[in-house]
């Protein structure tokens, strides 16, 4: 009698258990996420163009990763559609299939030359609201059902909001000192949010009597700014110059006084001219006696020094010109450019320099002035000007190109849009009027086309001849004078201003429709809106070419002799397939021509350019070359193969191999312990395999790889920041890499070094998916530690990855003071990453909290100096290991190898990227 009472206590309290399980799991199952976009430089869709494009309007798959989201903390659930498709939440708005439209895709020839920078579904893009670029914009769900007075109304509202945030300028230059590639910069700089220096005072902004944001100004205008876009772009500029310009440009453009109403027409033709040019393999044979003068315009930035003179040594020739503008923010390039064209009399820099943005009207002053400048050099009698990029190579030989040219001597080469005309003035945004200044391409309002002339364009890479870029630059004419007062206010004028001059002008019977390039345009990856950071429009970028694109060099169906885009930090074997098939396989035996180096710090560039994140990861990857040398090299006794670390690092570069990324080479400085010298090192520190499928391993067998990073490039499908370095105030990506199979779902576990569980969700796969990534909204900052990455498949493991978020040695480049080592260190308020805990999961996962882990993490997060150091390296060196160690110079360890004698080095041999003498046929390569 008594055990019946026992049991049926035990079954209540094992009924309650099973209740309170399942319960969680339920949780976990249905509780849906609705999160922002991965890229978090990237602007979001108004709803309005949101329901228009999900009702089945058009719009491709091309832009679908732009599309608003709301931004909630909370578990997910969520459908990867595309190859590439970042996790989308469910919010009632979506068809059958997913993001993607029932409009059919327009089939392309494998060598379509389709050019243009914006997206083909570009009408079903909105552009109209952009706030300000440091602040994450949300979806606004109810937008959708707002009529269009409402939306105005609460674009009034937001407006008035974003007057009162106080925005970070990264780099408070003048209107010419702009950033391409703000991502770049950007890069593991998340940590050192304080140290951007504050913007200049932004124009107030108050509630006037109908809701609409009055702002004032330093400056009265000089007319009332009205237009929503142009109070838009005040609202987010940064400097009292640019906010200056913006009102005077406007007033000037409401005033009627800033655009042509008409322009003359003087080509004598009706309609556009239809050349059709004829590509003949063998017309090298046939050189002309008088064969024509390339004028090669280079405009480069970056820091791919590497890849652009592999390129230049595959286009030089004695016989023509090389003209180099390097971008002004681009130094270390500048410094590599100076030293290798001293060595040739046909090579020059210019002596100005620009910085120039995507679809800016700088990229336009950089061509023109290189024009202005190529004429008025005597001494260079070139025939063809042709612009070309380090990410362009040849894909056929430099006599082939002039043996072309010289039959077409009197041609112009551009390629047009191909389409109606009136949809590419639309998508183009030539009936906008634009301003370039803080960095920023501002939309300012609408504007009328210029009467009397037909507006053209295309692909901003083209081939001129000299009598039509003379009268460019001299001409006084009506329509050269009016088109470049209309294209200084254009968006992408690079792009259309040539071919509107050349099809309105004298010479409009010279034109060929094709610019003799190929370009890997992939729309559904390219088109991603990646520039809205920068310019209030949406705008693609090509993709990188692969081997497997090598086929489409040689099946071109018209005459094609350069090719773009190519990277080598991507894919660097495509390149050596096109410099083999021009020139022939390099002897057997040569060095480095499967290794690939590229420099991201160089010491002249001084450590202002660096996150303390990045600084504290390289300070430790020095220390761990020492510690490899004392422990490989060192015998006892003899101190001669001891270091003691001096300063920072001297220069850092990235290492390749067969297209694999094998990590980092820091070179340092050192002092040598037994004969207290100074000497400089070079260490190669490559990660460790951290992802790993459980042992046993599971029935599911679509996981192919997981990676955790914080620059994920979906157009390229790669982490840009490569090596992962991550610090507690960065905001970690988790990519997957799937093999095809049938739809499945997973489950995605964060766990931090401790034990809390930071963000859990739920991904659902579709069989053709390759890649998911998702950057769950965790609080700020993390803990520093080991991080894992659980992935389960029916709540059973599949696999895990583990990532370091590093403790910072510095802050503010500077030594790291205990107060700000116990903030950034101790993890978010409460150990709370997100709105909801997660701790009910824990003993489910049998993933227990351990009171001692605990109170380690209290005690290290308040460690400064050589223990902070030690406790850095200890973590570093559990995801990294010191492969090699060399020296550069002389130095006292007997049995340290020389740089310039390792296969791995900065310093050892590249002879593909090397330029030597001009050789007796007049080429480098």
């Amino acid at each position: 009698m008594v055990a019946a009472p026992c049991a049926r206590r035990l079954a209540r309290r094992s009924h309650s258990a099973l209740i309170a399980a399942l319960t969680v799991l339920l949780l976990q199952t249905l509780v849906v996420w609705n999160f922002s976009s991965l890229d978090s430089g990237e602007g979001q869709r108004a709803g309005g163009g949101r329901e228009k494009r999900d009702r089945g309007g058009g719009g491709g798959g091309e832009s679908s990763d732009h599309r608003a989201h709301q931004h909630r903390r909370g578990p997910a659930a969520f459908h990867s559609k595309a190859l590439d498709q970042p996790p989308r939440p469910y919010t009632g708005l979506e068809t059958q299939d997913g993001y993607f439209s029932h409009r059919p895709k327009e089939k392309m020839r494998t060598d379509s030359n389709n050019e243009n920078s914006v997206p083909k579904d570009f009408e079903n893009i909105d552009n109209s609201n952009f706030a300000p670029r440091t602040q994450r914009q949300k979806y606004q769900p109810e937008l959708v059902k707002k009529p269009l007075s409402k939306q105005k109304e609460h674009l009034k509202k937001k407006l008035e909001q974003e007057g009162k945030v106080k925005e970070n300028s990264l780099l408070g230059k003048n209107s010419n000192e702009v950033l391409q590639f703000r991502h770049h910069v950007l890069k593991n700089s998340s940590s050192n949010l304080k140290e951007i220096h504050k913007s200049p005072r932004q124009p107030h902004l108050k509630r006037s009597g109908n809701n609409s944001p009055e702002i004032r100004y330093d400056q009265p205008p000089k007319c009332e700014i009205s237009g929503k876009e142009a109070i838009s772009a005040l609202s987010r500029s940064k400097s009292k110059h640019c906010r200056r310009e913006i009102a005077e440009i406007y007033c000037q453009h409401k005033q009627g006084k800033l655009m042509p109403e008409k322009v003359v027409r003087l080509c004598p033709l009706d309609g556009k001219a239809n050349n059709n040019v004829q590509w003949d393999e063998d017309s090298v044979e046939y050189m002309p006696a008088n064969p024509v003068r390339i004028a090669f315009v280079l405009v480069v930035h970056g820091r791919a020094s590497r890849q652009l003179q592999r390129m230049f040594k595959a286009i030089y020739h004695k016989d023509h010109f090389y003209y180099i503008h390097v971008d002004k923010r681009s130094n270390y390039l500048h410094r590599k450019v100076l030293q290798f064209a001293s060595q040739y009399p046909n090579v020059r820099v210019t002596p100005w320099r620009m910085a120039t943005i995507w679809g800016g009207a700088s990229l336009l002053s950089t061509y023109l002035q290189s024009m202005r400048d190529l004429i008025e050099m005597n001494d260079w009698p070139w025939d063809f000007f042709i612009n070309l990029s380090a990410a362009d190579y040849p894909i056929r030989t430099n006599d082939q190109l002039v043996a072309f040219l010289s039959r077409y001597r009197g041609m112009n080469f551009l390629k047009s849009h191909g389409r109606d005309n009136a949809r590419f003035i639309r998508k183009q945004g030539l009936d906008r009027l634009f301003l370039e200044c803080d960095t920023h391409m501002w939309r300012l309002g609408d504007r009328k086309i210029p009467e009397g002339i037909t507006l053209d364009g295309g692909s901003d890479w083209f081939l001129l001849n000299r009598n039509f870029v003379e009268y460019v630059i001299f001409s006084s004419d009506d329509l050269v004078t009016k088109m470049k007062r209309f294209y200084s206010y254009t968006l992408l004028p690079a792009e259309s201003f040539f071919h509107t001059v050349l099809e309105n002008s004298p010479h409009c019977d010279s034109m060929v429709d094709n610019n003799l390039r190929i370009t890997n345009w992939n729309r559904k990856l390219g088109c991603k809106c990646q520039y809205k950071h920068i310019v209030d429009w949406c705008g693609c970028s090509p993709n990188d070419f692969k081997p497997a694109d090598f086929h489409r060099f040689q099946q071109t169906a018209r005459p094609t002799f350069f090719a773009r885009k190519f990277e080598a930090v991507v894919n660097q074997e495509i390149i050596g397939q096109l410099d083999y098939y021009l020139y022939g396989n390099y002897p057997s035996g040569t060095p480095g021509l499967r290794s690939y180096w590229e420099n991201i710090y160089d010491e002249p560039d001084g450590i202002h350019s660096l996150s303390d994140v990045i600084l504290t990861m390289y300070h430790s990857f020095s220390r761990l070359g020492l510690r490899r040398a004392e422990t490989s090299l060192h015998t006892d006794g003899d101190n001669s193969c001891r270091y003691y670390p001096m300063g920072h690092p001297v220069s850092v570069q990235l290492y390749f191999l067969a297209d694999r990324f094998q990590g980092f080479l820091i070179k340092h400085h050192a002092t040598n312990l037994a004969v207290s010298k100074l000497e400089t090192l070079e260490t190669w520190v490559m990660p460790k395999k951290m992802f790993k499928i459980v042992s046993p391993p599971s029935d599911f067998g679509r996981l192919q790889f997981s990676e955790i990073g914080t620059d994920w490039d979906a157009k390229e499908r790669i982490f840009r920041n490569f090596g992962g370095l991550i610090g507690p105030m960065d905001e970690p990506v988790g990519m997957q890499k799937w093999g095809k199979g049938p739809n499945v779902t997973v489950t995605v576990i964060w766990v931090d070094p401790i034990n809390v569980i930071a963000a859990t969700y739920d991904i659902l796969i579709e069989s053709s998916a390759e890649f998911t990534h998702y950057k769950p909204p965790l609080n700020l900052p993390l803990r520093p530690g080991v991080w894992t990455i659980k992935i389960l498949h029916h709540w059973v493991p599949v696999a895990e990855t583990k990532f370091l978020v590093t403790p910072l040695t510095f802050s503010n480049r500077q030594p790291i003071k205990q107060e700000e080592s116990v903030r950034l260190h101790s993890g978010p308020p409460k150990n709370a990453y997100m709105e909801q805990s997660f701790q009910g999961l824990n003993p489910v996962l049998n993933i227990p909290i351990k009171a001692a882990q605990v109170d380690q993490a209290k005690k290290n997060a308040a460690l400064i100096g050589t223990k902070l150091e030690n406790w850095v390296d200890t973590l570093v060196s559990s995801i990294w290991s010191a492969v090699d160690v060399c020296s550069t110079g002389p130095t006292s360890c007997p049995v340290m190898q020389a740089c310039s004698q390792t296969a791995w080095s900065s310093l050892s041999p590249d002879p593909k990227s090397e330029l030597g003498p001009i050789k007796p046929d007049g080429r480098l390569r």
